[in-house]
């Protein structure tokens, strides 16, 4: 296998990782989760 082609593969793998993970974070079933987390902060002990 040629560098070239071992590198491109690399960076479509890459790619599509980036890719499961930005639709993982903007999934709707993950809205409410996200939405707890995000008040955390503001909670009272």
């Amino acid at each position: 296998m040629e560098i070239n082609t071992l590198r491109a593969l690399v960076t479509l793998a890459s790619f599509a990782v980036f890719m499961g993970i930005v639709w993982w974070t903007f999934s709707p079933k993950r809205t409410e989760d996200f939405s707890q987390a995000a008040h955390l902060p503001f909670e009272q002990d």
